[in-house]
Order: C-alpha cells, then structure tokens, then sequence
C-alpha cells in the first residue's frame, strides 16, 4: 500500500474516531422495509448531505448532516419522523467546522462533538429537552485539530470518547453522570502525533471497547472493564503493517464486540468478538 493510500485510510479512522460516527457498508434483509431521509438543509454536492449514525431503542436517531457550505450541524430524528437540528454553543460555521451527534441512549440524551471557529474540538450532551451541555476532558489541547472528540453514552448516562493533548496524541475518556472525568491509555498505544488511544463504544455495565494506533501505525482492539483492567486483542488474519490491523467500534450489554480488521493486502473484514 502507497504512503498516500496509507495517509488517507489513517485520517478516515481518525475523522470517524473524533465525531463518534461509525460508517459501514450498507445491507439489504428479505422483507426488511428501508425509509431514506434527508434532514432540512442538507446540502446536495459531493461530500454533503445527512449520516444517520445512532438509534435507541424507541426508534430516536441522532447523526449529522453537511449544509450546502460544507458545514456540520447535528440533527434528532423523532420515531414520528421529525427532525430537529442540533447546533453546540460556540461551534463553527465555517467549511468543515460545526456539529456531529453520534450516539442516543435510552433517555433520549444525545452524545456527540463540535469544532469551533479555531478548529478546536469540543464534546456535549444533549438532554431530552434540548438542554445542551458542553464539556472538555482534563488535559485535552486547545490548539487547531485538538480538543475533546465526541463520544458514545450509554443509558445511564456514562460517556466514552477520545481527547487529542498538546501534543496531538489520542487518549481515551470515561465521564461519570456527575462530571467526573477518567483518562485512560491503552498498554502499547502510540504516543506520537495522531498516535494513541480511541475510544468509541460503552456498554450499560460500563465496559468501553475501542482502539488503539501503536507506534508504527498499526491499529488493535482493546476492552476496558468497569474496573478500570484493559484487554488488547488482534483478529486473526489483521495485518501487521500500517494502517492495517483491528478496529473495534461498538459494544453491547452482554459484551459482544462489533468491529472490523485489514488483512495484510488492505481488504477489511467484519469481525465479532465474544466475551
């Protein structure tokens, strides 16, 4: 693989990992009944339009949608249909910058991340009335392309997701429903530029799945427990050189992980994971 095609397939990882969206192939079920939308102001060029990336279990779904300037905002979509935009306090409006909500619970509290006018990221929450709380990890940078990536909450409200430091290295976050932050780093993760840990999923007991880049860009799994122990894991087959390896993006509550891995000629496989 070129250090082109490297380079690119490394910064979609890490796009995904920052806004808290997972994208993937799409799939077709005998008698399955499929309902496309669009959310008002979407734009229509190349790179535009809505992602649909959570849905809880009434049937809400959070995602986000590019506007005609190649601005994010994020948007709820009601079990009736309805749609309403999400904007953060203090998210830029410029190409680029603006809102992702990538992840719904329960409660209907939304999870998800912004960038503002510097570039920099930040995270909120979006409770069931609208009320929108913004926060930033200890320790998270405040320069262009750092900051507090958005993250996944679970129906307690628990949020799991990635802040990049000063230095532009990934670590992984748990915010307790009173505020309280955990930072944690994978055994082995990277600590260079756009190295380290990214979080990405949480579970109702608390358990955090994810990923992490070690230091010659080669990508693994890891499961954190409640307590705080991470496990590492390879699939079989992932390869060995960058940015091949295992990506874990989802966990549910009887511990069973979704993700994918390279192989090492560059085909990603689907992978499922058992407790």
């Amino acid at each position: 693989m070129n250090d082109a095609r490297q380079r690119k397939n490394h910064r979609l990882l890490l796009c995904l990992a920052v806004w808290g969206l997972a994208l993937g192939p799409s799939a077709a079920a005998w008698g399955a009944t499929i309902t496309p939308f669009d959310a008002p102001g979407a734009g229509t060029g190349a790179q535009q339009g809505t992602i649909a990336s959570s849905i809880n279990d009434v049937g809400a779904i959070t995602g986000n949608y590019a506007d005609a300037s190649n601005v994010n905002h994020g948007f709820l979509r009601a079990p009736d249909g309805t749609i309403t935009t999400i904007d953060a306090p203090g998210a830029g409006t410029g190409a680029n910058q603006g809102t992702g909500a990538g992840s719904i619970n329960s409660a209907g509290v939304a999870a998800g991340g912004y960038i503002d006018a510097n570039n920099v990221r930040h995270s909120f929450l979006r409770a069931a009335d609208g009320t929108i709380t913004t926060f930033d990890a200890p320790g998270a940078g405040t320069g262009a392309d750092q900051g507090t990536g958005g993250g996944s909450i679970n129906s307690v409200g628990e949020v799991t997701g990635s802040y990049i430091d000063a230095n532009t290295v990934f670590h992984g976050y748990l915010r307790s429903p009173n505020g309280k932050f955990t930072s944690f780093d994978a055994p082995g993760a990277g600590t260079g530029i756009n190295l380290g840990t990214f979080s990405s999923g949480i579970n109702v007991k608390g358990a955090i799945t994810g990923f992490y880049t070690d230091a010659n860009f080669v990508y693994h799994g890891f499961l954190r427990a409640h307590n705080g122990k991470i496990t590492t894991f390879d699939a079989p087959g992932a390869g060995t050189n960058s940015p091949q390896g295992t990506v874990s993006y989802s966990i549910n509550s009887a511990g069973v992980i979704a993700g994918f891995y390279q192989d090492g000629n560059g085909v990603s496989h689907g992978l499922l994971r058992t407790p």
